[in-house]
């Protein structure tokens, strides 16, 4: 009777209990011993899947034209020690994490923006540990970065707690998420969003990218119109064997304005001048290159023989479960972002 009025056993699935004990478990390994494993896992994703394989070489092709051997066995490891390192941010307590950067480069222009009373819109590619890129920038002030539940709900409560901490303050992938990023740029606060995201339909435009028309985020773009933000790029390179991090911030190459579409493709020349900077830690595995659902092809677009395959989930291709391949509901915040 007791069983029958408190409703329907729950039961919780043997995965979903051994991967939060798996972070656990492996966020007590030394650094260098996780992106060791890292390794090992990237080489055996990329022998168990065609599918990968395909995908990164037809984007190292699209971008350099051909596949260098070497770079392609340091982008295999790199890619494995990408998601190795995640127990270890995610897991170590916020100071344990930072003490891993062993230098910052460019440090200067956050303080010179916040002296000048200006906000700042730091963008960063899926390039190196990207995430360590937030935990930096939090020791300078509060930074608002988007949110989108993983695919696997079990790593849910690892990323929330490993990102939300100290200053980092997290925003669902939607439009209150974005009015949340809107009111930190006016508050004179610092944002931080991963501008390479495919986005879905009514989200993005076709801009160049790395040579091939790419449906490009909007989000980035709006933002940088938010009156008294300053742009600035980051990536956090990751040392060898452990060694730690090194973050480089730098200001465009150039300026990010005109219109909407003018701006998506100077960001996404941006990126490109990033990963161009250090492409053996750039995550090739990403498509970037597929139309979601509902879009029309770009005007004369002519599908390239090497051109990644489609995929109807617009996620990744590595073999983690995160769901950064969205990105957050641009077509209406127009109006929010000015």
């Amino acid at each position: 009777m007791t069983r029958f009025l408190s409703g329907p056993r729950r039961t919780t699935s043997p995965r979903s209990v051994s991967i939060p004990f798996l972070f656990r478990f492996l966020s007590r390994f030394p650094l260098r011993w996780l992106h060791r494993l890292g390794t090992i896992a990237g080489w055996g994703v990329w022998l168990g899947s065609p599918s990968y394989r395909r995908v990164v070489r037809a984007n190292l092709e699209q971008a350099f034209g051909q596949v260098d051997r070497r770079l392609l066995r340091a982008v295999i490891a790199e890619t494995g020690r990408q998601i190795a390192e995640l127990p270890f941010v995610w897991g170590r307590p916020q100071d344990e994490v930072l003490a891993r950067i062993v230098r910052v480069e460019g440090a200067e222009l956050i303080e010179r923006a916040q002296a000048e009373g200006a906000s700042v819109l730091l963008l960063t590619p899926h390039l190196g540990c990207f995430e360590m890129c937030a935990q930096y920038c939090s020791t300078h002030g509060p930074i608002t970065v988007l949110f989108r539940p993983p695919r696997k709900p079990a790593l849910q409560p690892l990323m929330e707690s490993g990102r939300a901490r100290g200053n980092i303050r997290v925003a669902p992938a939607d439009v209150s998420g974005v009015r949340r990023l809107v009111k930190a740029l006016r508050g004179g606060e610092m944002v931080g969003m991963l501008p390479d995201q495919a986005p879905k339909r009514g989200e993005g435009v076709w801009t160049p990218y790395f040579g091939r028309m790419a449906w490009t985020m909007t989000l980035a773009a709006r933002l940088s119109e938010v009156k008294g933000v300053r742009v600035i790029m980051i990536w956090t390179e990751r040392l060898p064997d452990g060694g730690g991090y090194v973050v480089h911030l730098s200001e465009p190459v150039e300026a990010i304005e005109g219109d909407l579409v003018q701006r998506c493709a100077a960001i996404n020349r941006e990126v490109e001048h990033l990963v161009r900077a250090c492409p053996s830690q750039y995550l090739w595995g990403y498509k970037r290159y597929k139309r979601p659902s509902g879009v029309e092809p770009p005007p004369g677009d002519a599908q390239l023989p090497n051109a990644p395959p489609e995929s109807k989930d617009g996620g990744r291709s590595g073999p983690d479960g995160r769901s950064d391949g969205g990105a957050a509901p641009t077509v209406r915040v127009a109006e929010e972002g000015r």
